[in-house]
């Protein structure tokens, strides 16, 4: 990765969202772009604001030095107020309704509306249709933010139409991928040797459609007998906390009922991003059957496609943007029967599989995290000139004088 001086007069910057060991996909993006952006602006100093789940506690790596409580509201205003004492030059925001504390997330306000410093938020989901909480909070995100970013056009026409935010604020940047070396006999070390390899990961609940590919295998296999499922990853925490494994056991008795338990292999654990890679290699097709089709993003789809894979996908907003023109192919939401002959037509030919990892690959080198930690710099620097240009020189508040921080808030040095 190329070291490179960061744009502007940037020295010291946060970000605020969950992060890993937290088990969910705004955690990884967090941790993702925290470290894309330390490799390749060595020199600018970027931690880690994470947000914390309710009676839970990480052991945070160095890279995170704030913890904020998600249900406590005076933990967002303690926060503020230490992000003001840091002298920071700007403060990204990761964004979604869940992991705020608060109806709709409403707590996160009390720490914008406070904090002195120029906002970007990068928004993992905005809806088409949010109802009057949600609405209200998104636009006055929106509002105390000097730029938002979104990762598809899809997501900024929504902005544009669902909450008349202006084009010149928003800023499309792809969700980042790892860049990963696909390895030789990945299958053999796996103990997939000889295998057709369908693929799903993430975390699991009962919107990611897994009960359609299982239904779809017998007809696969009457075409391709080798074929094996793999569905790789933990139950999401909040689902397991709701309803415990009952989504996961019902995939299973499903597998047996229909005679393809051997030939679906379900992997429970958060996975790290090298056995991840190992399996994506290993991986002749890439599945997300997902349910909803307002989904704006999805990291699971970027990593595969950014990995060359093939992949099927059911149509919703953020599949149909990223495998236009050929990169993949778009199937019937619950519709077994459209999986079934996507997959075996792409198993049967060779030219065409080659065709879309070729395209997918391609496009993926848009998405690689150096890229995409470039893009993101260019949009602070834009927020801190926008800042300027907003504020009249006799209106920029003065940074807090050093105090102390109260204990609701854990502070890292």
């Amino acid at each position: 990765m190329n070291c490179v001086a960061a744009p502007g007069t940037l020295r010291q910057m946060a970000i605020l969202g969950t992060h890993v060991p937290r088990q969910c996909g705004i955690a990884t993006f967090t941790a993702d772009l925290r470290a894309a952006i330390a490799g390749r602006y060595p020199q600018l100093d970027c931690f880690v604001v994470a947000v914390n789940d309710p009676q839970q506690t990480y052991d945070y790596p160095d890279g995170v030095r704030m913890e904020i409580r998600q249900e406590d509201p005076s933990s967002y205003r303690l926060a503020a107020a230490a992000l003001d004492r840091r002298g920071l030059d700007v403060l990204c925001v990761q964004h979604e309704y869940g992991i705020f504390g608060g109806k709709a997330g409403a707590y996160l306000l009390d720490l914008l509306r406070e904090v002195h410093l120029p906002v970007v938020t990068t928004l993992h989901t905005i809806l088409a249709q949010p109802d009057r909480r949600q609405g209200t909070v998104m636009d006055e995100v929106l509002r105390l933010s000097e730029r938002v970013v979104v990762m598809s056009a899809y997501g900024a026409a929504l902005l544009r139409q669902v909450h008349g935010t202006p084009q010149r604020k928003i800023d499309l940047i792809p969700h980042g991928i790892p860049q990963v070396p696909c390895h030789g006999r990945t299958k053999a070390r796996l103990g997939l040797d000889g295998r057709r390899v369908l693929l799903t990961f993430g975390l699991l609940a009962p919107d990611k459609g897994i009960e359609y590919v299982i239904e779809a295998m017998p007809a696969i296999l009457r075409a391709f007998p080798e074929t094996v499922y793999v569905v790789l990853g933990a139950s999401h925490p909040h689902v397991r906390a709701r309803m415990g494994e009952s989504y996961r056991a019902m995939l299973e008795d499903q597998a047996r009922r229909l005679g393809v338990a051997d030939r679906v292999r379900f992997l429970n654990r958060f996975v790290s991003l090298e056995e991840l890679t190992q399996f994506l290699a290993a991986a002749d097709i890439y599945l997300t059957p997902y349910l909803k089709t307002e989904q704006i993003t999805s990291g699971t789809l970027a990593y595969a496609l950014g990995t060359g894979k093939v992949v099927i996908s059911t149509p919703y907003h953020y599949a149909k943007e990223l495998l236009a023109d050929g990169r993949g192919l778009l199937v019937p939401s619950r519709d077994a029967g459209a999986i079934a002959r996507g997959v075996v037509d792409l198993l049967g030919d060779d030219a065409r599989r080659l065709a879309m990892r070729r395209k997918a690959a391609e496009y993926g080198r848009t998405m690689a995290w150096p890229v995409v930690a470039s893009g993101y710099l260019e949009s602070f620097v834009r927020a801190c000139r926008d800042r300027d240009a907003r504020l009249a020189p006799e209106a920029r508040p003065w940074p807090l004088k050093e105090g102390p921080i109260e204990r609701v808030i854990n502070t890292r040095t």
